[in-house]
This record gives structure tokens, C-alpha cells and sequence, in this order.
């Protein structure tokens, strides 16, 4: 006998709604029981790329082991680490004092960062000073360096990037962007835009470097592994997992295999140079 039959109509469409969603709830706990809820990786645009690609290696050799990769910045994959919204936050800069008390950081890769430039541009080779200058815009026209006269098209990250605090650190020395520099909010993007601009000038992770742009040599200093191994190139910072107290063993097991021969393997693969031993 169907009771429901004998209810007033309006009750019966709650009873109905309630019951089709505790059976919902039933279908997607047996659809779920017993597998992991997975991994979420979230933060730095710059360390993103390199995470899908290590995610993409660790699920050929680990089938049933999710992985979420998301973005947003290097503060934010902090904060999400902090507040136990992702796993593991992924950094391009180091913590501050204040996130250093309440999480740890650990170096899955080094990065060199490439001061790009687009590829027909004549100039090879730039100091440290020279590109300070055109980004407190001390230097607006390309000339000035070398290269046919025309206005250069400043390109930078965003307030609280990764990228943006190394480059601050490593090259302004205290200096600051000027306001005519166009913001973009991710590492493609910045690339993007200097491939497009023949009087662009930007930075990015050594790792995106391609034929779309070409990789500006520092004071006669190539970017590169064995310039970063030597300690000549200058621009070099740590790409940082962040974990808040002891990992989850599906976190763990993701960062050992990236430490390990095989995930070394695929840093140096995409461009990265591993950490030290």
C-alpha cells in the first residue's frame, strides 16, 4: 500500500523530495564507499603547470589516486593549506615569519626566473641595474639598451604573486614597479603578452620558457641548470609545497614520489631543477 497516497497533497511533495534525496545520498555514498576523497593541491600559477604535469606522472603509476590542482596565487595556496581547504598549498615564495609558526615548507623544485623579452628583439643581454630601470621606469624607450628606439611595454604580476614578491626581492632592491606596467594575474599571461608585443619586456618561470619568447642573459650569465647549480645566475628562487602539521598519508605518498628518482626525473624533464639531495 502506498501511505502516501493518503496525505494531503502538499505533504505528500515533501515526503516525495525527502526521499529522493536520502536516496541520492545513498547512490553516491555506494558509488564512493571505500575509495580516498583524493588530493587538493592549491596556489601559485607558476608552480600550477608543474604540479598538473608531476599529478599526471604519479596517477600513470598510482590509477586510484585523485589530484586536484588549482590556482591563485602563492598567498592564497598559504591560506588554503592553513585552513585545511587544500592539502598542500603550492608557494613561489618563501613563508613569512607569521606562516612559518603555523606551517611548513618544502622544496620540490628550484626555478630560475627569465626576463623575457619577445623573440625579435635584438638585445641578448641585460644587467640586473638595467632592468631595475625599466621597471621603476627610470628606462621608458628601448634605445636606451641598445635597440631601435620605441616605448617598452612593461609587463608584471600581481600583488601577492610568488613571482611578483621574487622578482621585487631579487631585482627591484627596494625599488618599486611603476604604475604604467600592465598587470597580468598569471605566469601564461605574461608570457602571452610579450610573445605578442615586439617592445614587451617581462618575467617568467625559466620552466615556460619557449620559442614564443626569448630569455634575456644577466650581466653575460645564461639562465639555465649549470649557471643555477654554479651560483651565477642571480635569479633563482624555490618552488614550495606547504603543508599545515603532519600531511595526510595521501600527501605524503605524492610528495616522497616527487622527491624521489622518478618524480627528480620529471622536474628536470619540464624544465625545473630538482632541490638538493
Amino acid at each position: 500500500m502506498n501511505l502516501t497516497r493518503r496525505l494531503p497533497r502538499p505533504l505528500r511533495l515533501i515526503v516525495g523530495a525527502a526521499v529522493g534525496a536520502a536516496l541520492a545520498v545513498l547512490t553516491t555514498a555506494a558509488c564512493t564507499g571505500g575509495t580516498a576523497r583524493g588530493l587538493t593541491l592549491a596556489g601559485s600559477t607558476s608552480v600550477q603547470p608543474f604540479a598538473e604535469r608531476w599529478a599526471e606522472a604519479y596517477r600513470a603509476r598510482h590509477p586510484g589516486a585523485p589530484i586536484q590542482i588549482q590556482g591563485g596565487g602563492s598567498t592564497a595556496g598559504v591560506q588554503a593549506a592553513l585552513s585545511g581547504a587544500a592539502d598542500i598549498g603550492m608557494s613561489s615564495r618563501a613563508l613569512t615569519d607569521a606562516e612559518a609558526t603555523r606551517a611548513v615548507s618544502i622544496v620540490v623544485a628550484r626555478d630560475g626566473l627569465a626576463i623575457v623579452v619577445h623573440p625579435t628583439n635584438p638585445i641578448a643581454d641585460l644587467t640586473l641595474d638595467d632592468v631595475r630601470a625599466v621597471y621603476t621606469a627610470e628606462t621608458r624607450t628601448w634605445d636606451a639598451l641598445g635597440a631601435p628606439r620605441a616605448a617598452i611595454t612593461v609587463i608584471t604580476r600581481e600583488e601577492g604573486s610568488g613571482t611578483r614578491a621574487a622578482f621585487e626581492e631579487l631585482v627591484m632592491s627596494g625599488g618599486r614597479i611603476a604604475p604604467r606596467a600592465l598587470v597580468q594575474d598569471s605566469t601564461g599571461a605574461v608570457r602571452q603578452m610579450v610573445a605578442a608585443d615586439p617592445a614587451a619586456i617581462g618575467y617568467v618561470s625559466l620552466g615556460l620558457v619557449d620559442r614564443t619568447v626569448k630569455a634575456l642573459s644577466l650581466a653575460g650569465v645564461a639562465p639555465g641548470e649549470p649557471a643555477i647549480d654554479a651560483g651565477t645566475y642571480p635569479l633563482v628562487r624555490p618552488f614550495l609545497f606547504v603543508v599545515a602539521g603532519e600531511p595526510r598519508s595521501e600527501a605524503r605518498a605524492f610528495i616522497d614520489w616527487i622527491m624521489g628518482p622518478e618524480g627528480r626525473a620529471a622536474t628536470r624533464r619540464d624544465g625545473l631543477i630538482p632541490p638538493p639531495s
